[in-house]
Parts: structure tokens; C-alpha cells; sequence
């Protein structure tokens, strides 16, 4: 019986030293992986590398769209549109929306799901801003005009569909939605907005933030009346309930997650309405981060109900749509003016900034970065399609690698097994890592 014990851990250390990507790495199955906070585990990365260390492994030519990829046992999933004319598969003489599925190392393509969608005037209207959410064996989107979509991940074949504005009186954003849909539990959580201008009835879940069930597509709660932000909403376990914090044109947010009963608010008018960057809370304290009008921090208490704006920053401190990361008592923030910069949580006390060398400074600066393991590495995606590696820590800002991947991006890559996988508006690319 020793033997075998022995004979089986000597054939894990073979198979870890020989495949270490494989036993650590983690999918990407969602907006900001796997816990929706921009962390990812998987294998130690080179320092130093070029191009030559990341071999391109599959491309293909996409449809236009923001939406992050995501990946699930081995599958990449990708939102695009095809505009009237276009080669598409079914709707010849329509634009559509489509959900598209790869085999990971291969990049074969096993299914593709199809709709139809008029963008009409949409501002900035390339395609879906949403990344799809997995979860088993079912598959979750959600279109920027407000197609809502339940799919097996098999073969993407429709399960149940829902429109956010026919069926649950949303008010599309200027901007088209962009908020994932968020699983908890067997509730799938989205944002339709609230329109006064069309009365709810009784075939309608009308509010500002909607949950249904995520099996059929049926309302369990709605709440609140604000229009529909941008960004996606958090849940996390504080003050001994699941809570949900979500960021409107108008108000940062708290909700019981399991009854959709408001807890707090605090009133936040943004400019142009543009609540885009996703809440982070950390040591019960929730950042948010606007454009204009810079960021707030609001305090929890012990108690589900008790928040107070903590402090406030409007001239530092002012992100768009990149995601702040967060570890011990700092956070770091791409600015708009200042590029990434690190300040103190508990305080917004500035600390230092990276005077744009992340990524170029413009009127929409924008990259995303994801900490690698538990260090003070990050990996970034930068506007101009370059992937980066560098220590973030409350001291500095030290660049180690960067590698072009591709043309210029908005959209959020993945991360996993081996590989990083990213699009833009005309292609979706998998390079392996530079793995040491």
C-alpha cells in the first residue's frame, strides 16, 4: 500500500514539474475571472521576454465589440456583431449579434449562436460591451441594445431568452448595456434601468436592478428606479449577508442580494452618466471611480445598513474604464491626466504615479490589469493591443516586459491554462505566456 501511495505522489511531482500551467493555471469564466476582482493564478511568468516568448497560437478575423473574452473548461467565448453585408451564417441581409465558441489550444471553432439586432444611431455602436458569464453548463449574455441570453455551452443552442427593455421595461444607456450579467446563487443579476416613461405591468419586472432566475429566466426581485449604469456589480459576503453593490448615473448602491432590499446609498451624479468602472470593495470600504468627477470611498459599518463617504477626490484620482486593483492598504487606478497611479485606500492619499508610460494618455486612456498569483506583479493589456508585466508596489511602479499582440482594443483579454487571449475590433488572438 506504501508503494502506491509513494508510486502516486512521485507521478503529481512528475506531472507538476513536466506541466506546471496546467495544475495552477485558473480559467477565466467571467467579467475580471474567476472572483470578479481582477486576480488570476497561474504559472510564474519570465521577467524578461520578447516576442519570440510569446508564439502566437490561433487567430481569427472577429466582428466589432468591447466585450471581454472569457474561457471555461478549454472553450473561449467571444461577443461580436456583424454589420448588414457581412458573411455571417444565417441573417444574410441583417446585423447581427453573435456568441462564438473556440476550442482553446486549437482555436477551432465549435458553434456559433446568432441574432438579429439594429444598432440604429448607437454612439461608439461596434458591437456588444459585455463579456459573457459561465457558469457549468450554461452560458449568459448580454447584447448592447438588451438582448439577454441563457445558452448551453455544448452546442449554444437557446435555453431562454429575455430583451431588458420589451420584456422588463428597461431604459437603454446612451451607450448601449454593458453591465455582465452576475450569477449568485440561482440568480442571474442585471441591470435593465429604470423607465418612467412606460408604466410597469404585471407581464413586467420593472427597476433598476433585476434579479431572475437563472435557470428559466424568471423575475425573483426588482429594485430601485435609477437609470442603468455601465458597470457590473459586485456581490460580497459583509456584515453577515451577501451584499450588492452596484454604481448608477446617479447613486453608489447597496442591496441585500438575496431580496434586493436597498441597504444604503449615496447620491453620485455623474457626468454624461458614465458609471463605468466596476466598485471594488476592500477592508470594508467601497471605491468607486469616475471620469470628471473623480473618486469616492464610502465606509461600511457593522451593520448591513451602515455607510458614510469615507473621502473624496476630484482632481487625482480620475479613472474611466479601467478596473482599479487593489492589495493591502493600496490601490492603483489608471488616472486619466496622471496614468497609473498608487494611493492609499483608507485615505485617497496619493502616493505615486506612473506619468504614463502603461499606456498612452489620451481622451479615453484605458488598460486592463490583472495581478498575477499572490505578488505584486500585474499583467496588462494596454490600449495600443501591448501586453506588459509589471511590479505594482506602494513604493513604485517597475516595468519589466512589454510585447505588441495586437491592433488597438477596449476589451478585456483572458487568461488561462497557458495562454492569453485577446480581441479587438477585426480579430481574436491566443498567444501562449511567456512561462518560465
Amino acid at each position: 500500500m506504501k508503494f502506491f501511495v509513494s508510486l502516486t505522489a512521485v507521478l503529481c511531482l512528475l506531472i507538476a514539474q513536466s506541466s506546471p500551467s496546467m495544475l495552477l493555471a485558473e480559467d477565466w469564466p467571467q467579467w475580471r475571472g474567476s472572483r470578479m476582482n481582477g486576480t488570476w493564478n497561474g504559472p510564474e511568468l519570465q521577467s524578461t521576454f520578447t516576442e519570440k516568448d510569446m508564439p502566437e497560437q490561433w487567430q481569427h478575423k472577429c466582428g466589432g465589440g468591447y466585450a471581454g473574452v472569457t474561457v471555461a473548461d478549454e472553450k473561449v467565448f467571444l461577443h461580436d456583431r456583424l454589420e448588414q453585408g457581412e458573411a455571417n451564417l444565417k441573417f444574410s441581409n441583417q446585423e447581427v449579434e453573435r456568441v462564438q465558441c473556440f476550442e482553446l489550444k486549437t482555436g477551432e471553432r465549435l458553434w456559433a449562436h446568432q441574432y438579429p439586432v439594429q444598432y440604429n444611431d448607437l454612439d461608439y455602436g461596434n458591437g456588444p460591451r459585455a463579456a459573457p458569464t459561465v457558469v457549468g453548463d450554461l452560458i449568459y449574455t448580454c447584447g448592447a441594445m438588451g438582448d439577454l441570453k441563457c445558452l448551453k455551452v455544448e452546442d449554444g443552442s437557446e435555453v431562454w431568452s429575455l430583451h431588458l427593455q420589451n420584456d422588463l421595461a428597461g431604459r437603454l444607456p446612451d451607450w448601449g448595456y454593458a453591465a455582465s450579467p452576475v450569477i449568485h446563487e440561482e440568480k442571474l443579476i442585471i441591470q435593465p434601468g429604470a423607465d418612467q416613461s412606460e408604466p410597469a405591468t404585471q407581464e413586467t419586472s420593472s427597476g433598476a436592478i433585476v434579479a431572475l432566475n437563472r435557470f428559466t429566466g424568471k423575475p425573483i426581485w426588482s429594485s430601485l428606479s435609477d437609470e442603468a449604469g455601465y458597470c457590473t456589480p459586485i456581490v460580497r459576503h459583509h456584515a453577515g449577508i451577501d451584499l450588492l453593490v452596484f454604481w448608477t448615473p446617479s447613486h453608489i448602491r447597496g442591496l441585500n442580494a438575496e431580496t434586493g432590499e436597498s441597504l444604503w446609498e449615496y447620491p453620485y451624479e455623474i457626468t454624461y452618466k458614465v458609471s463605468i468602472a466596476t466598485p471594488i470593495l476592500h477592508q470594508d470600504i467601497v471605491l468607486v471611480c469616475g471620469y470628471w468627477d473623480g473618486s469616492k470611498a464610502i465606509q461600511l459599518g457593522t451593520k448591513p445598513e451602515e455607510a458614510e463617504l469615507l473621502w473624496e477626490d476630484r482632481r487625482n484620482l480620475r479613472g474611466l474604464m479601467s478596473q482599479p486593483l487593489y492589495k493591502g492598504d493600496c490601490a492603483y487606478l489608471l488616472d486619466k491626466q496622471y496614468g497609473l497611479t498608487c494611493f492609499e485606500l483608507k485615505t485617497g492619499d496619493k502616493k505615486w504615479d506612473d506619468e504614463n508610460q502603461t499606456t498612452p494618455r489620451g481622451r479615453n486612456p484605458q488598460a486592463t490589469l490583472v495581478w498575477l498569483n499572490d505578488s505584486d506583479r500585474a499583467m496588462i493589456l494596454n490600449a495600443e493591443g501591448e501586453f506588459l508585466i509589471a511590479r505594482l508596489t506602494p513604493e513604485s511602479f517597475t516595468e519589466e516586459s512589454r510585447v505588441k499582440l495586437l491592433d488597438n482594443t477596449w476589451a478585456h483579454p483572458a487568461y488561462a491554462g497557458e495562454y492569453i487571449i485577446a480581441r479587438s475590433d477585426t480579430q481574436i488572438v491566443c498567444y501562449r505566456l511567456p512561462i518560465k
